[in-house]
């Protein structure tokens, strides 16, 4: 942390214009150096850069921002410089050579929580900010930035130390003029909490999927037309269509947006018995990325009397396929289908958007939005549940409630290990 630190903040290649960031104890340093002078700080003011010998970089935008009224929390300064390679590299360079060290990614957000401007849980909605595609995704990570789940968190926790207290009072003065039933209060406390933690793990994985895209598998027999559908829905020529079966053999995944959601498609290879060892590995991937999709869509052959749906499932959606080239095969379970019907196409988008919207919409975002927040609210409720059965044993129970609560303070980062930190900010972007 007593290191001054630089990056670019925004993506490289030419532009307009570029931002260069710096933070740390020698921010005004540099700006001496550099512009010939700290500004006033917010006001953006326009200077001439210069490097160490003389040399002029460029007529630049400089915004200082004085700790701790900074995103990090230290003395913070902005370059808005002409977005050309050279003026660009040219200034990281001089920033370089008076000692700066070049930002790792998420330093300047790691810096912002360990100077107790942001969570941990808001800093991953940073992220999930930088990285949203969607307005769906863009209202999630708001919220979560805006301590949504730290406020939630901060509520539980305070129901906890109530419980908590209870307890203890409990074990710690049993002589003392305590009444006889202060650790049956704390149940009705405990069992409305697991509730509500159980609800919420419930709720992660909506939140989950607004992040990382709701996956939906395209599935069948070979040659049933699971290629041509897949290049139907996304507009292009996205998988290899020949009237080769088995032509696919990998999964082939194409994102796209569904009634404002982040939708990832699928397409696999055909399901069949085969001794080619490398459509067998096809096979054995498709079977299990359909096993882990939120919705499947079979294919079978319409025309072919070997064409099932042998392992669908309830929710699957099953069309019969290629019903255009004859009378087909009669009995064969399913909705008749065929991609050249453009009223087949808007009859199976509207369906697919109306799974899509029903799984991920709801009244409010998710609280939790990550399988990390999942897995310690999932933690917390079990504690819970394990102390609710120490009638006999107070001060286990009060052991219980007491990791509980340190599960719950992981998610916002109250406590948690350094390899876990280390890994949330190592997905940022160098510059944030």
């Amino acid at each position: 942390m007593s290191d001054t630190i630089y990056a670019p903040a925004t993506a490289a290649g030419r532009a307009a214009v570029a931002v260069v960031r710096i933070s740390g104890s020698g921010t005004r340093a540099v700006l001496r150096t550099v512009a010939g002078g700290v500004p006033t700080a917010r006001l953006a003011s326009l200077k001439t850069l210069h490097a160490t010998g003389g040399d002029a970089i460029d007529r630049a935008l400089v915004l200082f921002f004085q700790g701790p009224d900074s995103y990090t929390g230290e003395d913070v300064a902005e370059f808005h410089v002409h977005g050309g390679a050279a003026v660009v590299g040219a200034l990281l360079e001089e920033l370089n050579t008076l000692g700066l060290r070049l930002a790792q990614p998420g330093e300047f957000t790691r810096r912002a929580f360990e100077n107790g401007k942001l969570d941990l849980a808001q800093a991953e909605g940073v992220a999930d900010l930088i990285d949203a595609e969607n307005g769906a995704q863009l209202q999630q990570a708001l919220e979560q930035l805006g301590g949504r789940l730290s406020d939630v968190q901060a509520r539980w926790t305070d129901a906890l130390t109530q419980a908590l207290a209870l307890y203890e009072a409990a074990v710690d003065f049993p002589d003392e003029d305590v009444p006889a039933d202060v650790a049956a209060r704390a149940r009705p406390v405990l069992e409305g909490l697991i509730g509500e933690l159980d609800a919420a793990v419930l709720d992660a994985k909506r939140g989950e999927r607004v992040r990382e895209g709701f996956r939906i598998a395209l599935i069948g027999a070979p040659n049933a037309g699971k290629s041509t559908l897949l290049n139907t829905l996304v507009g292009r020529d996205a998988a290899i269509v020949t009237a080769t079966p088995g032509t696919t053999r990998d999964i082939i995944e194409v994102p796209l947006v569904l009634g404002g959601y982040k939708v990832i498609f699928a397409d696999t290879a055909g399901l069949r018995d085969t001794h080619d060892e490398i459509e067998a590995e096809g096979v054995r991937r498709a079977q299990a990325w359909a096993d882990g999709a939120d919705l499947r869509v079979w294919l079978a052959d319409g025309m072919d009397a070997d064409g099932n749906f042998d392992g669908a499932r309830d929710g699957d959606i099953l069309l019969v396929t290629k019903r255009d080239l004859g009378e087909g095969v009669v009995g064969l379970r399913g909705e008749p289908f065929t991609v050249r019907s453009p009223n087949d196409v808007a009859w199976l988008e509207r369906t697919l958007t109306g799974a899509v919207v029903g799984a991920l919409s709801g009244a409010e975002s998710p609280v939790a939005t990550r399988l990390r927040h999942q897995g310690l609210l999932s933690d917390a409720a079990t504690r819970l549940r394990q102390a609710l059965k120490q009638d006999e044993h107070l001060e286990l129970a009060s052991e219980d409630v007491r990791l509980a609560a340190r599960a719950l303070d992981r998610i916002t980062g109250r406590i948690d290990p350094e390899q876990v930190l280390g890994r949330i900010f190592s997905t940022f972007c160098i510059g944030k």
